[in-house]
């Protein structure tokens, strides 16, 4: 790791989305620092395959744990250039009758350890140029159904973190962004082919590829954005109105 190549931190970046972006900030020349719980064989064998590239285990529903990973971090990396808040727990529960257990470890690992995780970056990480803080939420922020209740009340209370970061923990060369994607992974108990239908529903009527998403991450990272700012990549979903999550409005056979 060179001290002037700039880190980036990847929280769930070994496997689906966060193992895109990794990919990504390796081939645009960063040091990627792939977080992972799990999924330590996926994190090893993915840093083994990148130039620069090292893991941390953390469970992020133990917030401590994860405010000392950061804070660990943070005494180590000498150019720490953004973090990237990708972790996410996708459960469903019932818009009239929200599963305790579902949503406290939705709340925790989906908004507040990335709350603390952000605090604790932005207090404590340094960095030649600014600092940047990606916090990953959801087209549902823009285009909201009643399925994965919790789940994307977790993703409304992650969005509020964006604009109040910006304005009370960053410094002004610091940037806090969110960064909203669609239907793009199979996800919960989807088949390939419900995949390919459900997300296909938004306005260009096209997949989104996870590259999309990393590149946009990279983007980010560099700062170009006013701060507090959310890059939706979704083909447009977040501008329709979808009354379900387009896994059920597959199966119920209705088009975007």
């Amino acid at each position: 790791m060179s001290e002037h190549k700039p880190s980036v931190l990847v929280t769930g970046g070994a496997k689906r989305l966060g193992a895109a972006m990794s990919r990504a900030f390796d081939k645009a020349g960063w040091h990627v620092v792939i977080h992972y719980n799990s999924s330590g064989t996926e994190a090893d064998e993915l840093a083994a395959s990148l130039d620069s590239a090292e893991t941390v285990g953390c469970d992020l529903s133990d917030g401590n744990a994860a405010v000392a990973m950061i804070e660990n971090l943070a005494g180590k990396l000498p150019n720490w250039a953004a973090l990237i808040n990708n972790a996410s727990i996708f459960a469903p529960d019932d818009v009239t009758n929200l599963d305790p257990d579902t949503n406290r470890k939705a709340m925790q690992v989906n908004a507040l350890s990335p709350a603390r995780m952000a605090q604790a970056y932005l207090s404590k990480a340094r960095s030649d140029g600014g600092r940047r803080v990606i916090q990953i939420t959801d087209q549902k922020l823009a285009n909201p159904n009643p399925d994965f209740f919790s789940y994307t009340m977790s993703k409304h209370a992650l969005d509020a973190t964006i604009e109040m970061l910006s304005m009370g923990a960053a410094r002004d060369d610091d940037r806090i962004y969110g960064l909203a994607p669609g239907a793009i992974l199979a996800s919960h108990d989807q088949t390939s082919e419900e995949a390919e239908i459900s997300h296909r529903m938004n306005l260009l009527k096209r997949r989104t590829d996870a590259e999309e998403i990393a590149k946009a991450a990279v983007f980010l990272a560099g700062g170009a954005l006013k701060t507090g700012q959310t890059l939706y990549v979704d083909s447009g979903q977040h501008l329709l109105r979808q009354p379900r999550d387009v896994i059920y409005l597959a199966r119920e056979g209705h088009a975007a």
